[in-house]
C-alpha cells in the first residue's frame, strides 16, 4: 500500500457502467416515445386540417353550385351518361353567315358553330316576312346515319327543310363531327355521347341569335337521330318539343329486339378508334342490361319522369330499316307517363316516310311545332 493512498492499488473502482447504460437506454426509449407521439400529433393534425379544408370546400360547392348539378364522381365511360351530360355546360354562338340560296319563302345561309373545339358546320334557313316580336321559333335538325365520306351539307333532307321553313321556322340543320366538313371524328350515336354534345351546342347557338326566340328552341330528328334527341332532351328536359322520324334505339333493349336493316351501312376498313373503344365499354359493362347501374345511366327512358318537353313519333309500317316496334314501344313508355306524346303511323314511305305519305307526315310535324314551339 503506497503511504498517503485511500485505497490500495489492486482494488478495482466501483462498478458505475451498468448504471450509465440503464440511464443512456431510458433516455432512448423516451426519444422513441416521444418521435412516435410527435409522429401521431402531426397526423392528427394533418387530418383535423384536412377535414376543415372538406368541409370548407363542401361549403363553398354548395354556395357556388346551389341550383346546379354536382359533376358526377368519375368512373369508366361516365361521359355516355344522361347524370354526367347534365353535370356538364353548353356554350357556343354561330358564325359568319354566307348566303347559300334563296327564294319568296325563306333564305338558307352557310354557317358553323363551336362544339368541344371543334367546329360544326350546318345550314341555317330563315324564313322571309315579320320576324315576331320575340324572334323566330327554331328547330335543330340532325340527320340520320349516312356515311361520313358521302355526306354533303347540301344534299338530303332538302325537301324536310322547304317544309318547315315555309311554315315559318327557322331551321339549323347541323353537320355532325366528322361529317361533310365538320371537324372531329364520326363516332356514331349509340355507345357515345359527341352528337348529342354537338345538338345542346347548336341549341345554345341559337339560343345567342337575335333572330331566335331562346325559349322556342325545339329538335328533330330522324333514324339514329332518334336515339340522340331523346337522348339530348332527357339531358335538357325543358326542350319544348322533339320530333323523331323513324327513329332508332330508344330504350337499348329494344336493339337487341329489332336491330337495324341498314344497307348503307358502311363499316370502317380497319378497326378504328371507335371500335376500340365499344369493344373496352363491352368487356368492361356487357352488353346492355337495364338491371345494370351503368346501363341504366345511358338509357334516356331511366329519366323519362324529368321531361317537360312534348315527344312526336313518326313511322311508316313498312319501315324495312328501323322496324315501327321502336316507335311502338317508346309510345307505350310514354303513355305510362304525364309527358305531351304523339305517334303518327303511315301506310307506306319507308325509312324516309317518302312518296304519297311524305307531305301528310310533314303536315303531322308542322302542326305538332305549331303547338309546342309557336
Amino acid at each position: 500500500m503506497q503511504k498517503g493512498s485511500r485505497y490500495s492499488s489492486n482494488v478495482q473502482n466501483p462498478v458505475i457502467k451498468p448504471r450509465n447504460e440503464k440511464k443512456a437506454w431510458t433516455i432512448f426509449y423516451a426519444g422513441i416515445v416521444l418521435f412516435f407521439a410527435l409522429v401521431i400529433a402531426a397526423i392528427i393534425a394533418a387530418a383535423y386540417g384536412l377535414v376543415a379544408v372538406f368541409r370548407h370546400a363542401s361549403t363553398q360547392n354548395a354556395a357556388h353550385t346551389k341550383g346546379r348539378t354536382l359533376s358526377p364522381t368519375p368512373f369508366p365511360f361516365q361521359e355516355l351518361t344522361i347524370p354526367y351530360l347534365r353535370s356538364r355546360e353548353y356554350h357556343s354562338q354561330l358564325g359568319e353567315r354566307n348566303v347559300s340560296g334563296t327564294n319568296v319563302s325563306y333564305t338558307s345561309y352557310l354557317t358553323h358553330y363551336d362544339s368541344d373545339g371543334l367546329r360544326i358546320n350546318g345550314l341555317m334557313t330563315i324564313p322571309t316576312g315579320d320576324k315576331p316580336a320575340t324572334g323566330w321559333p327554331a328547330i335543330v335538325f340532325v340527320h340520320g346515319y349516312i356515311p361520313p365520306s358521302q355526306y354533303a351539307t347540301l344534299e338530303r333532307y332538302v325537301d324536310y327543310v322547304d317544309y318547315l321553313a315555309r311554315n315559318g321556322f327557322v331551321v339549323f340543320k347541323i353537320d355532325l363531327r366528322g361529317h361533310g366538313d365538320s371537324q372531329g371524328t364520326a363516332t356514331g350515336a349509340y355507345y357515345s355521347s359527341d352528337y348529342i354534345i354537338d345538338t345542346l351546342n347548336a341549341v345554345a347557338a341559337l339560343q345567342t341569335d337575335p333572330d331566335i326566340d331562346p325559349q322556342k328552341i325545339g329538335l328533330w330528328g330522324h333514324s339514329m337521330a332518334g336515339n340522340v334527341t331523346l337522348r339530348s332532351l332527357a339531358v335538357h328536359p325543358t326542350i319544348p318539343a322533339v320530333a323523331i322520324w323513324g327513329g332508332a334505339v330508344f330504350t337499348y333493349s329494344d336493339r337487341l329486339q329489332f336491330g337495324i336493316q341498314d344497307n348503307s351501312y358502311r363499316p370502317p376498313s380497319q378497326i378504328t378508334s371507335r371500335q376500340a373503344s365499344q369493344r373496352r365499354l363491352r368487356d368492361m359493362y356487357g352488353e346492355f342490361d337495364s338491371a345494370n347501374p351503368f346501363w341504366k345511366q345511358v338509357t334516356p327512358i331511366t329519366y323519362l319522369a324529368d321531361i317537360k318537353g312534348a315527344i312526336s313519333l313518326y313511322s311508316a309500317v313498312d319501315d324495312e330499316v328501323v322496324n315501327i316496334g321502336y316507335s311502338r314501344g317508346l309510345n307505350k313508355l310514354l303513355d305510362k307517363t304525364a309527358i305531351a306524346h304523339e305517334l303518327h303511323e303511315y301506310p307506306s314511305g319507308g325509312h324516309n316516310i317518302s312518296g304519297s305519305s311524305f307531305n301528310v307526315a310533314m303536315q303531322d310535324t308542322v302542326d305538332f311545332y305549331h303547338k309546342y314551339l309557336k
